[in-house]
Order: C-alpha cells, then structure tokens, then sequence
C-alpha cells in the first residue's frame, strides 16, 4: 500500500481531468438492451449503483467492458480512497481475452458519491458495499470472479471469508495477509536499507506531521516509489496512475492506512488474517513482485495457505506490476481466469 497524495497533483505536474458518468434510463425499449437484458449499454457501460448504509443510501460508480455470460471480473482498486483509474491497464488485455469487467469505485471514491461521514469508513461496511454491488450486477457463483489489488485485496479476502460461495474465483494482487507483517517487511527490506540521512529527513518531516511537504514528497518519490511502488520515471507513469493520484480522497486513506508512509496505522494497523486463509476454498490466485512494497514469500505463502491456490511472481514488478512487468502480469491473471472458468485449475 502507499501513500495517496492529492499534492502529487502538483509535484507530478498533473492536468486536471473530469469525466461526466450517467446512468441508463430506468427502462428502455426492447431493442437496446444488450443480449444479457441489461440497461446500461447505452451510457457506455456506465452503472450508477444505490448503495444501502446506516447513514442513508448512495451511489456508487461501475463501468462495464465486454461481454461474457461465464466470466466476469469485478476489479477492487487500491488506496483506499483511490480509484478505479490506475486500473484501466486491463483495457489493453482483457477485451482480446473475451473477458467481461467493471470497473467500480468504491463509496468516498471519486467517481462515486463522497458522504463524508467517518462511520461510514471501516472495513465490515465496505465488504456489505461489494455485496450490494454483486447483486445489483447480477454476478454469481457461475462467473463472479473478484479481483483486489493492495487494499482491494484485504476488500477481496474479506469479502471471499464471508461471501466465498458467490465467487467463482478470486485474485489477490501485490498484498499480504497481515498488515502487522507488512510494517515489519517494510521497515526490514527498505527502510533500514534507505540512506539514513534521507530516512531522517521524512521522519523528522512525518513528525511535524507535514506529508505535504514538497521535498518530503520528492524525497519519497526518489528513494521508494520509483523503485518499489511503480519503476518508471515519474514523468512516464501512465496517465490513468496520475489520474488516481489526482483523484484520490484522503477522508478515505487517512483514517484507514494513517498518514505515514513509513508504516500503516490507521484502522488497518492490527489486520491480519493470515490464520484464517486455509478457509478460503474457491480457486485463488495471489500476484506477488519481486520489488513490491509487499513481501513476495509471504504472497508465495498465501497461495499455498487458501485449499485451491496458485501463485503469480512477477520478476520484474513493483506494487503497480500491472504496469512495470506487464506481460507476466496479465497472461498469469488470464491464464488463472481461462483455467478457472474451462475446469483447467
């Protein structure tokens, strides 16, 4: 997981960017509906979903790609309070696949509506919201297959603990089990490895609680991003990260992850499940990289510890693998897909 700054928009030179979303009409004559009867192909795919809370109801943003009865693959972006944006990687693999897939940002994302109401960020609301969308995409166990990446991979794991039997497959990319593991991982493999000047230099600033800083967020972007969250040099990262960056919500992030970027201690601080994966029964794929901010033996482990799991190294990969190792990235995840879906896995 890492640190979603809305001043990166200015570190990064980032263009403002609005997308308008709007919903189908609530009925439409029978020869537009696509051949599943559904009534969004004439707004581009775009769904506005009524998410049910204890604060009232909202709506939540999806966008569908594709159609496929058998497979459907409903993506869990990462933050959170980041968006489905950074993502959208999947445009270039997944159509010639013949994949369905929605993109979908969770409630406070961008795209969605923002409520503002801390009761309303934890981490059980957030797994009845991916129930609620399931159901009002009409996806089940014959084709349901929900993938999670960073936090929408602890999203993906908690949900499959307690709705598994919708599921036909699952994916858990580039995020461990534990978050307790990850802060131990991260303090080991990069931090006690940073020059120490520079590590000085972001604590000091973390303890002034300045994360906005310029040169805290250059220094970051220089000695950790560019090696494990995304390598690509910051004036190359792909247009739909920057997008993300821009658009993150920090209501969301801060309270979950905590402000710090040199360990989680938001809401998240003490989440672990690793005792509880062998209850994961349906396949399993877990995607690991060599240079993720995430432990690839422990994603290794993952795979091993769910009844039905396969793992995925991408070797030359970071935290954003979908990216910088893209080729082993998607074919293992299509691989994964195809072999769930024709009885292969």
């Amino acid at each position: 997981m890492f640190r979603l700054l809305a001043a990166f928009a200015v570190l990064l030179a980032l263009s403002a960017c609005q997308q308008e979303s709007t919903s189908a009409p609530a009925s439409l004559p029978s020869m537009y509906h696509d051949n599943t009867g559904r009534d969004d192909v004439l707004s581009g795919g775009v769904k506005l979903i009524p998410i049910q809370t204890e604060k009232g109801t909202f709506n939540v943003w999806t966008k569908r790609t594709g159609n496929n009865p058998a497979i459907k693959v409903l993506l869990l972006h990462g933050g959170p309070g980041f968006t489905h944006e950074y993502l959208e990687a999947a445009d270039s693999f997944f159509p010639n696949a013949e994949i369905e897939y929605y993109y979908y940002d969770q409630l406070g994302s961008y795209y969605s509506d923002q409520p503002g109401d801390p009761d309303l960020v934890n981490l059980p609301r957030f797994v009845e919201e991916v129930e609620q969308v399931r159901v009002a995409l009409g996806l089940n166990s014959e084709n349901f297959f929900l993938y999670g990446q960073s936090w929408g991979g602890i999203l993906a794991m908690e949900y499959a603990l307690k709705y598994q039997q919708n599921l036909k497959g699952l994916i858990i990319s580039n995020m461990m089990a534990s978050i307790p593991a990850y802060n131990e991982y991260a303090e080991k493999a990069f931090f006690a490895k940073m020059d120490q000047a520079v590590l000085s230099k972001l604590k000091a600033y973390e303890a002034a609680g300045q994360f906005d800083n310029e040169e805290y967020l250059s220094l970051l972007m220089e000695h950790h991003y560019v090696y494990h969250v995304l390598r690509l040099p910051p004036d190359e990262w792909p247009d739909g990260v920057n997008r993300a960056f821009k658009h993150m919500n920090p209501n969301i992030y801060i309270p979950m992850q905590g402000p710090s970027e040199l360990g989680a201690s938001g809401k998240l601080e003490n989440w672990d499940r690793t005792a509880d994966l062998h209850k994961i029964t349906v396949p399993t794929l877990v995607i690991g990289a060599q240079h993720d901010t995430m432990d690839p033996e422990h994603k290794r482990w993952m795979a091993e510890e769910v009844e039905n799991g396969r793992y995925l190294h991408c070797p030359n990969g970071s935290h954003m693998a979908m990216y910088d190792d893209q080729i082993t990235y998607f074919k293992g995840l299509i691989d994964f897909i195809q072999d769930v879906d024709q009885g292969r896995f």
